[in-house]
C-alpha cells in the first residue's frame, strides 16, 4: 500500500540576504545532509491547496542576525520553511492564524529535547502580530524513506530502539495528549469539510466514501479507547519514515522531527504508520513481513493487525 510520501521538495534558489530576505540571489543551496522540523510528509496531504506566507512576514519574523535564508518547502497556508546556509538552522514561519499550532510544536520540541530523545534543538522563538517564527538547529541525517532497502534493514534496529525509548517515557510527565479524544474531532471535521485526500487512504479504501470509513471507525471507537487507556504511551504522533533522520555511515537514528502531534496515545498510532511507510521501501511482501516481525520481536510485542488497520484508516482523515 501507499501511505504517504516524502515532501521535502527542493525548489530553485530564491532571493535572500545576509540579514533579511531581500531581492538578490542567494549564494547557497539547502544541503541534503541536513534537515530539521520540516513538514515531512506530503505537503498536499496536510495542507491541500494552501500558499506560503508573504515575503514581508518573513522579513519581519526571521532572526535579524547574519544569515542567508533559502526556502526549502512550500504549500502550507500561512506557512513557510527556510534554511540558513550560514548558520545551518531552519526557520518555520506561520501567519498569525496558525501561531497556536506552531507554539504547540515548539513546546513539544523543548519537552522531547529535555528527555534526551534525539531531535532538533530549539534556537529561537519570535512572535509578532503578523505571526511567529520557530528556529531550530539543522540536524545531520537522511530521512529514512530515502534509504534503499538494504540500508533501511541495517538501521532498523536503531529505529526500533528509538521507538521503544519514546514509548518508554513516563506518560504522567508528558503534558501533551495525542490520543483518540484529540484525533476524532479532527477526523470528523476533515470528513464534514471534504478535506480528506483519498490517495492517502489504504488502497483498498480509496473508492470508499470517507463518511463510510468514519462511520466504521466510530463503531470501533469504544474498544479502541479501552485499548488506549490500557496501554497508553508517549507517541511521536506522525511516525512515518520521513520524520526519522538517520546516519547511514553509522546505521543509527540521529533525530525525530516534525513533533506537532507528539503526545500520549495508543502505541499503534505510531507502530501502524511506521510499518506502513516502511513497506514503500521493502522490495516485496516477504521482506516487509520479516521486517514487521523483526520490529515486533525487538519491541517486545505481538502485532495486532486490527489495531494497525484502525489507525491506518483513521490517520488520513485527521489532516
Amino acid at each position: 500500500m501507499t501511505h504517504g510520501t516524502d515532501a521535502r521538495t527542493r525548489g530553485t534558489r530564491v532571493p535572500c540576504s545576509s540579514t533579511r530576505w531581500s531581492p538578490r540571489d542567494c549564494r547557497c543551496s539547502t544541503p541534503e545532509a541536513f534537515t530539521a522540523v520540516l513538514p515531512a510528509r506530503n505537503v498536499t496531504r496536510r495542507h491541500h491547496g494552501r500558499v506560503s506566507v508573504s515575503s514581508s512576514i518573513l522579513a519581519e519574523l526571521l532572526p535579524p542576525d547574519s544569515g542567508e535564508w533559502v526556502p526549502v518547502t512550500g504549500g502550507e497556508s500561512g506557512a513557510s520553511v527556510v534554511y540558513d546556509c550560514v548558520q545551518q538552522r531552519y526557520a518555520k514561519v506561520f501567519a498569525s492564524n496558525l501561531v497556536p499550532e506552531l507554539a504547540a510544536e515548539r513546546d513539544r520540541i523543548v519537552w522531547l529535547h529535555e528527555t534526551g530523545i534525539p531531535g532538533a534543538a530549539l534556537l529561537d522563538w519570535r512572535e509578532s502580530d503578523a505571526g511567529a517564527c520557530l528556529v531550530t538547529r539543522a540536524v545531520p541525517g537522511v530521512p529514512a524513506n530515502r534509504l534503499e532497502a538494504p540500508a533501511l534493514q541495517r538501521v532498523w534496529p536503531s529505529v526500533v530502539a528509538t521507538v521503544q525509548a519514546v514509548h518508554g517515557l513516563a506518560t504522567d510527565r508528558c503534558p501533551f495528549d495525542g490520543g483518540l479524544e484529540q484525533m476524532m474531532p479532527l477526523a470528523r471535521a476533515g470528513v464534514a469539510e471534504g478535506r480528506v485526500i483519498v490517495e492517502f487512504l489504504p488502497e483498498a479504501l480509496q473508492y470508499t466514501p470517507p463518511a463510510q470509513i468514519l462511520e466504521q471507525i466510530e463503531g470501533e471507537l469504544p474498544d479502541r479507547l479501552a485499548q488506549e487507556r490500557a496501554q497508553l504511551v508517549v507517541c511521536h504522533g506522525d511516525l512515518c519514515l520521513p520524520n526519522i533522520l538517520v546516519d547511514p555511515s553509522t546505521d543509527q537514528v540521529n533525530a525525530l522531527i516534525d513533533l506537532g502531534r507528539l503526545g500520549t496515545a495508543d502505541p499503534y498510532a505510531d507502530i501502524a504508520l511506521l510499518l506502513a511507510t516502511a513497506r514503500d521501501t521493502w522490495p516485496d511482501e516477504e521482506t516487509a513481513r520479516r521486517a514487521d516481525q523483526d520490529f515486533a520481536e525487538k519491541y517486545g510485542t505481538e502485532l495486532d493487525p486490527e489495531r494497525q488497520d484502525f489507525y491506518l484508516r483513521l490517520d488520513p482523515l485527521t489532516w
